[in-house]
């Protein structure tokens, strides 16, 4: 899997995790992230709501 790629911020302020990123996080449809900074970059981590 590739770690990076470029994406495009749309004029929402919304990006799209990638297809293959998804699969690699087991993240579907109505799952939650966690976005944080850290230093000059964004950490997207998943999160499971019980």
């Amino acid at each position: 899997m590739p770690n990076e790629q470029l994406i495009k911020i749309t004029t929402a302020g919304t990006i799209s995790i990638p297809k293959d990123f998804r699969k690699f996080l087991e993240l579907q449809k109505g799952d939650y992230v966690r976005i944080t900074i850290e230093e000059d970059h964004l950490v997207v981590k998943k999160v499971v709501i019980s």
